[in-house]
């Protein structure tokens, strides 16, 4: 049956904006300058605002955000980064593009983020360099932060804070990617704040670090065409930095409506047995995903498609399983509770043109699937 829910639909926000976008590039087109404009500089400049951090750096992905983060902290061959395996795999290719060792730790699966105290758990063990963690704030509930940057300043560790998923969230009042030394963003088409295409955003209150990353991002030019340091080339396009200029203005409201939806959610699926997500009192959630869990995950999955319902699985396999890593990035230790959550999650539809009369829908669609399998 052909899907009349979609569990992701980046074309729906495009329509949403359509009239402004499509402004936004044909001035971009008429300009002749396409690369490291005025786009650009405006886009740093409100997205920095926006946040409440002093320095904001476009680049050409999320995943070159965190490499020329990581990179911009002296991260390099041989050195110890901790993170998590529940994430995007590109959270540890950045590490690994550095020369880096990724050591990844379990998690709270009440909240899919970096469990504390098996951060602390593994630093005890370490042996090496340690050098940088990364909190990842997925699925748009941000991580416990004053516990890790607690245990960071402890081990003197670099905070790193992976943010493609937690566009406006916030932890204690702050928004995510001002929690610790520097942080990250993407913009692929998706996320809350995406683009037409790829982009992403190094933020960070360090003047130093963010000159940095302005080096690195550009072949390491201090002059045009003169090489200081050794860099590469991930810089943010005119097109797609118009774009986002629009799209944020629109972000918080957006949010809001994830939130409402959420809400729609956690309401109609109670009782249904169903792990529902839990949000912490210190944060402020922006449902990225909203992600439900099941021992009968995958008959679940098949059939609300058979009802015409897409959902997708953030993440089926988890990295420290996956073939590209498996036996290379933990420290021997498992990791049960990431194993068990990758083993049962679902994403339910989630965007903020979705309709509440399309989420009472799939809530039926699950009520009666409970109902049937009891």
């Amino acid at each position: 049956m052909p899907l009349t829910i979609l569990p992701s639909h980046p074309k729906a926000n495009y329509l949403a904006h359509k009239e402004e976008i499509d402004a936004a590039i044909a001035q971009v087109l008429e300009s002749g300058w396409y690369i490291l404009g005025q786009q650009v500089t405006a886009f740093e400049s409100e997205f920095a605002a926006f946040l409440g951090v002093e320095h904001a750096v476009g680049v050409a992905s999320g995943t070159d955000a965190l490499h020329l983060a990581l990179r911009t902290c002296d991260v390099g061959p041989g050195d110890l980064v901790f993170t998590v395996s529940h994430t995007a795999v590109a959270t540890v290719a950045a590490v690994e593009l550095c020369g880096a060792r990724p050591v990844l730790v379990d998690i709270d699966p009440a909240v899919f983020t970096m469990d504390p105290n098996r951060l602390e758990d593994a630093l005890q063990r370490a042996q090496g360099r340690v050098k940088a963690v990364i909190p990842v704030h997925l699925y748009g509930h941000p991580a416990d932060m004053a516990a890790i940057v607690e245990i960071a300043q402890r081990h003197d560790l670099r905070v790193i804070e992976d943010c493609a998923q937690s566009h406006g969230a916030t932890y204690q009042g702050k928004k995510t990617g001002t929690l610790g030394h520097i942080a990250t963003f993407s913009f692929y088409p998706t996320k809350n704040l995406g683009a037409l295409g790829d982009g992403g955003m190094v933020v960070t209150n360090d003047a130093e670090l963010a000159q940095r990353v302005r080096f690195l991002r550009e072949y390491g030019w201090k002059e045009r065409y003169v090489s200081h340091i050794a860099g590469l080339n991930s810089r943010l396009d005119e097109m797609q930095a118009a774009i986002l200029r629009v799209k944020l203005r629109y972000l918080d409201a957006e949010n809001e409506k994830r939130r409402r939806l959420a809400q729609e959610y956690d309401t109609l699926l109670a009782g249904t047995g169903l792990a529902l997500p839990e949000v912490r009192p210190e944060v402020s959630h922006v449902y990225h995903q909203y992600v439900i869990r099941t021992c009968q995950r995958d008959a679940l999955q098949a059939y609300l498609r058979e009802q015409g319902t897409g959902t997708l699985i953030h993440y089926p396999v988890p990295v420290h399983l996956q073939p590209a890593y498996a036996g290379r990035v933990t420290d021997g230790k498992s990791l049960p509770q990431t194993e068990a959550v990758a083993a049962s999650i679902l994403s339910l539809p989630m965007y903020p043109e979705l309709g509440i009369d399309q989420v009472q829908m799939v809530a039926r669609q699950i009520a009666e699937w409970c109902k049937s399998v009891r």
